[in-house]
């Protein structure tokens, strides 16, 4: 009897497991030992051995240095960039001129959801009271929807920044999600006093805000002053049990977002 095409043919199969598992990793991180930061991007971009990569950047304090990184190897690399609605408008300048000044060709601003601000910040003070929910609602799932379609992000986290950061290797997976991208932070065993040089090696303009003490700078209403000899992110969120936006978290099942504790009165 003879088969038909129909019942012949190979299923399709969709891969549905993750882009990258630890090992790949592991193996990046060995490959990489030792090799010059710009030899690195080179190769990963040129030879796309991440796949499709986007810089997840915050356009602070120290970043024109990975911008102008990686914009000198392909300045198509698409910036993400999280449009809070909270920023300092000096940061918002210095996006602008950052992008204008390096080339930048795919800077996208990743707004939040207006129904979910409207429902769970209709009077913007959330992060009065639930920083956390705060950065659930502005920060992590605008970045979360936009990396979907990435394989591997671009980060600029340093190792001295905060003793959170301090082990922190040059490939990672990125645990926000089941997706198993990468995470690579080219500048993780940059000092301070090496990005200062290359800033004045390549005329890169500052943010204006470091000037005045701000050096680490998020969202204007959680970002503070850093007295000298403090560790470079205490200015941040100061006087809560938190260290990061969320964006660097693994991920965690979803549930109800906070609310105001039973029988508490914001004052603001």
């Amino acid at each position: 009897m003879l088969r038909t095409e129909a019942e012949t043919r190979v299923r399709d199969l969709i891969d549905t497991g993750p882009r990258f598992v630890e090992a790949d990793a592991v193996r990046l991180n060995r490959l990489f030992r030792g090799a010059d930061t710009s030899e690195m991007l080179e190769t990963l971009l040129k030879e796309r051995m991440a796949g499709e990569v986007a810089i997840v950047s915050s356009f602070g304090a120290e970043s024109a240095v990975l911008l102008h990184l990686v914009a000198s190897v392909d300045p198509r690399v698409p910036v993400l960039f999280l449009e809070t609605g909270k920023h300092f408008p000096e940061t918002l300048a210095y996006r602008d001129l950052l992008a204008e000044r390096l080339g930048l060709q795919d800077l996208r601003n990743l707004t939040p959801d207006a129904a979910e601000i409207a429902k769970k910040d209709e009077n913007g003070l959330r992060w009065s009271w639930d920083p956390d929910g705060c950065c659930e609602i502005r920060k992590v799932k605008p970045l979360a929807k936009a990396l979907a379609g990435f394989d591997a992000s671009f980060s600029g986290r340093k190792s001295f920044q905060a003793a959170t950061r301090s082990s922190l290797p040059r490939f990672e997976i990125d645990t926000t999600d089941s997706q198993g991208r990468l995470k690579i932070n080219p500048l993780i065993d940059w000092s301070s006093e090496r990005l200062a040089a290359y800033i004045a090696e390549h005329d890169l303009p500052a943010h204006p805000l470091v000037a005045d003490g701000y050096p680490s700078i998020g969202c204007m209403p959680c970002t503070s002053k850093v007295a000298p000899g403090e560790d470079p992110r205490s200015g941040r969120w100061k006087g809560w049990d938190k260290t990061e936006c969320g964006i660097h978290v693994p991920g965690q099942e979803d549930g109800p977002a906070s609310e105001l504790p039973p029988g508490f009165d914001p004052v603001f």
